[in-house]
């Protein structure tokens, strides 16, 4: 399993970009109204408007998994809570949200091809 993406919630997304592009010095790959992905240097970091509406509660990291219903269930069977379950995000791409037994958020991605 590696880590996939590194998603960080605003309510701002305009201010955000602009922050980011300047803290990383980096320009986005993907500037959409509903996300806006940065890779740097093979990390992939994105900024979520609508994490408040995902339940986020501060920055997620999202951990690939081949199997994402597999994953939820085994992480959920140890301890983990589901605050978002298994979503069809666009682009063949699904994701679920969780928490661990202290209540700190992990993601589980999953993308088809």
């Amino acid at each position: 399993m590696s880590n996939h993406t590194i998603v960080i919630p605003t309510p701002d997304l305009a201010a955000a970009t602009a922050f980011y592009k300047v803290a990383w010095g980096a320009e986005p790959h993907t500037e959409t109204p509903y996300y806006v992905g940065f890779n740097l240097d093979g990390q992939k970091i994105g900024l979520n408007p609508n994490g408040e509406r995902d339940q986020m509660t501060g920055p997620v990291v999202y951990w690939s998994t081949d199997d994402l219903e597999a994953k939820v269930a085994e992480v959920e069977a140890a301890g983990g809570t589901v605050v978002r379950p298994v979503t069809a995000v666009g682009g063949g791409t699904s994701l679920a949200l969780m928490t661990d037994p202290a209540g700190n958020q992990v993601g589980f991605i999953t993308q088809a091809g």
